[in-house]
């Protein structure tokens, strides 16, 4: 069993980096170092007082240090990691666009009086979740030992049981909505006319390439039309222990 170090090492960057960050800003809370309110989204603050770092930090509060914490920061780990290491692999210009059309998305929908949010982490990792259950639909899951079902029901089940013990359904919903939408823009809707019309901007592959994160892959030519799309569907079927 590797120590945690070297779990940790091991872990592909944009995940690494995310959950990290997650977890730094719950401590520095934690430990009364700022104030919650100056780093949630309030769009009040962003338009009017160009406090436009807002647009960013929301991303990266989980919560406070709790159960529902641990599950989410588990999530990252779990199966952000096995995409960003599985479908996205030699990709990582195409993972880091997922995440930042996700958290584009959301902050579009928490602009939407019914489904303000002043923290929209929660919503980017259960977008993490959705895609995941996507590209992972046979998968084989447990919840908390008690039912098992496909990871395709999987983000389902989760908004369920955060609705039964009390807990917000809305910023799961955002993130099933947000991660449906990549989905429909890079499966569905290329499938059902033959064109493309989200693809990972060059400015991101020149990012990654630039500070080295990852593979900094290039698109390709048109011989390898999954890759210069950013599209990384393509029916597979995973079987996973749950």
């Amino acid at each position: 069993m590797s120590s945690p170090a070297e779990f940790y090492n091991s872990l592909p960057p944009i995940c690494k980096a995310y959950g990290t960050a997650c977890l730094l800003a719950t401590a520095a809370f934690e430990l009364k170092l700022y104030n919650i309110m100056h780093i949630a989204l309030i769009y009040e603050y962003v338009f009017k007082h160009f406090q436009v770092w807002r647009l960013i930090t929301n991303f990266f509060f989980l919560g406070k240090f709790s159960i529902n914490f641990g599950i989410r920061l588990l999530m990252i780990a779990r199966y952000g990691v096995q995409l960003e290491k599985g479908p996205f692999e030699r990709r990582t210009a195409d993972f880091l666009w997922m995440m930042i059309f996700g958290a584009l998305s959301l902050l579009v929908l928490a602009a939407i009086p019914i489904f303000q949010s002043g923290f929209l982490g929660v919503s980017l990792v259960f977008m993490l979740l959705y895609v995941w259950s996507r590209e992972f639909p046979n998968a084989q899951i447990n919840i908390y030992g008690l039912v098992r079902l496909k990871a395709f029901y999987l983000p389902w089940a989760m908004l369920a049981l955060d609705a039964i013990f009390g807990s917000s359904p809305i910023p799961d919903l955002l993130g099933i909505i947000a991660g449906h939408l990549y989905y429909f823009l890079t499966v569905l809707h290329p499938l059902a006319t033959g064109k493309v019309i989200l693809k990972t901007p060059m400015w991101v592959h020149k990012l990654v390439a630039r500070w080295r994160i990852g593979a900094p892959t290039q698109p390709s030519s048109r011989a390898q039309p999954d890759r210069s799309t950013g599209v990384s569907f393509s029916g597979r079927s995973y079987q996973l222990s749950g």
